[in-house]
C-alpha cells in the first residue's frame, strides 16, 4: 500500500449539518464532506487491515458525521476502490502520481462528469476543506476533462481490475467466461440477511422491513435468507442487535446448509472465525446437541461467543487451537457427526464485497496457502466419525484451492467419498458444478463460494457366521 499522504486540510471538526449535503444519487457535493472522504481513503491506503475495518473505526471516531454523510462517504470510498486500476491507468497516461488525492480528483472528472471549475470550487482551501488545486492538478483535470473512465486502450487486466497474481488462475478457471465473471465482481453486492429461526420467522421479518419502506425479498435459494435491494444504515435494521437476524451472504448460508447438522448431533466448525456459519449450524440443530467452534485466533472466537449469546444459542462451545494439528484433535478423533472446514483462502470470491482485497495477494503466496489448506483438511478429517460428513468450503473461485484440493485429498485419504450436491441438498442442484457447489456473482448473484460434501465410510460390521 502507498504511504499515507498529508490530508487535504486540517482544523476544527465541522458540524454534521455542513457535512450531510449530498446529491439525490448519493454523490458528494460539499468541500467538507469531500475532505472527510479523502481522509478516510488515506487511512484505508495506509492500513494493513481490510477497508471495512478501517471504515468502521474511522466512523466511530467521527461522531459529527450523520448517517447520510456516512452513507455517501462509504459509497464514494468503495467506488474509488472498485476503479483503482483504471484510475491508476489514467493517471499514468498523463504522467501524474498515483496518490489517493489524484485518484479522487480524477474520479470526479471521469466518473461523476464534474468540470474542472466545479472541482476548483470544491477545493476552496477553507478550514476543513480540500486545499486549493496546484498548477499540476489543474493541468491534470484539464487533460482528463471530457473523458469517461472507459477507454479503448485500457488493457483487459486493468479494465477488469484483475491483479497480476490472479490473472492466469482466473483465466484458467473461467475460460471464455472470464470477462463476464470478472465484470460481475465490480458491481456492488446486495445486502443479504439470515433470519435466526430460534427467534424470528422470515415472512414476519419481510413484512416488518416492508413497513419501513425497505425493498426486500426472500433469497432465491437459502431458506432463511432475505435480500435487501438498497443500502440502509445497520442501526435501522430491526432485530440485528437482538440476534433475530445476522448479516450473511446467501452463498455463505448455503455452505452451512450443506453441512445438514441435525438436532442432538456433535458438530465442529473447524475454522469458525467470527462464527457466521457457526450460528447458522447451531440454529439448524434447534439449540440441541453440541457444536464446537474452533479457530487459531482467540479474538475472532470471542466475537463468535458474543454473537451466539445474542442469538439465544446455548449449544455452542468455542475452542482456541494452537495450530491445525492441535493435540485436542487427536484426543477427539472420530468423535463428531459433522465437521465443517471453511478454510483460509485467497478470498477471490469476495472481491465485489471487499474490492481492496484484490490488491492484497495471499500473504503466504498461493502455493503455500494451498499447502496450508491441505494440512487443515487432512487434520480436520480425523474428527469425522465413521458414516459422518465432512464439508470443505472456501470463498475462493480458484481451482487450485477448490476442485484440485478435493482431488488431492481423496487421492491421499482413504475412506472418504464425495456426496454430490444433488444428493446432499437437491434444492441446490442448479448451483452445482459437477459434484460440488460452485457459486459466482455472475451466475448466482452471491459471493463466490465453493463447497464439497464428503462422507466417511461406515465401519464394516464384523462377520458373524451362523
Amino acid at each position: 500500500m502507498p504511504v499515507r499522504e498529508t490530508p487535504f486540510g486540517a482544523g476544527n471538526v465541522p458540524c454534521a449539518c455542513a457535512l450531510a449535503r449530498v446529491q439525490p444519487d448519493g454523490s458528494i457535493v460539499t468541500p467538507i464532506l469531500l475532505q472527510a472522504t479523502l481522509d478516510l481513503l488515506c487511512e484505508v491506503e495506509a492500513a494493513a487491515r481490510p477497508a471495512d475495518a478501517v471504515t468502521s473505526a474511522f466512523f466511530r471516531a467521527r461522531r459529527d458525521l450523520d448517517d447520510r454523510a456516512r452513507g455517501a462517504m462509504f459509497e464514494q470510498l468503495y467506488t474509488l476502490l472498485r476503479h483503482r486500476a483504471r484510475l491508476g491507468w489514467w493517471l499514468a497516461r498523463h504522467l501524474a502520481d498515483d496518490t489517493p488525492r489524484n485518484r479522487l480528483l480524477a474520479w470526479l472528472i471521469l466518473g461523476e462528469a464534474k468540470t474542472p471549475q466545479q472541482i476548483k470550487r470544491l477545493c476552496d482551501g477553507a478550514k476543513s476543506s480540500p486545499t486549493a488545486l496546484t498548477d499540476a492538478e489543474q493541468k491534470l483535470l484539464a487533460a482528463l476533462s471530457g473523458n469517461t473512465i472507459a477507454h479503448p486502450d485500457i488493457p483487459e487486466a486493468v479494465r477488469l481490475e484483475c491483479p497480476d497474481w490472479a490473472m492466469a488462475p482466473l483465466q484458467q478457471r473461467f475460460g471464455a467466461a472470464f470477462g463476464v465473471e470478472m465484470a460481475a465482481t465490480l458491481a456492488p453486492p446486495p445486502l443479504d440477511l439470515r433470519i435466526n429461526p430460534i427467534k424470528a420467522k422470515r415472512d414476519a421479518k419481510l413484512r416488518e422491513l416492508a413497513s419501513m419502506g425497505l425493498r426486500a425479498d426472500p433469497t432465491p435459494l437459502a431458506p432463511h435468507g432475505i435480500r435487501l435491494h438498497e443500502r440502509v444504515a445497520l442501526a435501522r435494521l430491526p432485530g440485528l442487535k437482538s440476534g433475530e437476524i445476522e448479516i450473511q451472504d446467501e452463498g455463505s448460508q448455503l455452505v452451512a446448509l450443506l453441512v445438514d447438522a441435525k438436532p442432538g448431533e456433535r458438530v465442529v466448525d473447524f475454522c469458525a472465525g467470527a462464527g457466521g456459519k457457526t450460528l447458522a449450524l447451531a440454529a439448524q440443530m434447534q439449540n440441541k446437541g453440541h457444536i464446537i467452534a474452533c479457530d487459531v485466533n482467540e479474538t475472532r472466537l470471542k466475537r463468535c461467543a458474543e454473537r451466539h449469546r445474542r442469538a439465544g444459542l446455548h449449544n455452542v462451545e468455542t475452542r482456541v487451537l494452537s495450530s491445525e494439528t492441535d493435540r485436542w484433535i487427536k484426543r477427539h478423533k472420530a468423535g463428531f457427526d459433522r465437521v465443517l472446514v471453511d478454510a483460509p483462502c485467497s478470498g477471490t470470491g469476495t472481491w465485489r464485497r471487499n474490492p481492496d482485497a484484490r490488491w492484497r495477494a495471499p500473504e503466504l503466496g498461493l502455493e503455500n496457502l494451498v499447502a496450508l489448506q491441505a494440512r487443515i483438511l487432512a487434520s480436520a478429517a480425523r474428527l469425522v466419525k465413521p458414516g459422518g460428513r465432512l464439508v470443505y468450503a472456501t470463498c475462493s473461485v480458484l481451482s487450485a484451492e477448490n476442485q484440485a484440493q478435493i482431488a488431492s485429498f481423496l487421492a491421499t485419504t482413504p475412506g472418504f467419498r464425495v456426496v454430490p450436491v444433488s444428493a446432499a441438498a437437491p434444492g441446490l442442484a442448479g448451483a452445482a458444478e459437477g459434484s460440488h457447489l460452485s457459486l459466482t456473482p455472475a451466475r448466482h448473484g452471491t459471493d463466490g463460494f465453493f463447497a464439497a460434501v464428503l462422507q466417511r465410510d461406515a465401519l464394516a460390521l464384523p462377520h458373524n457366521p451362523a
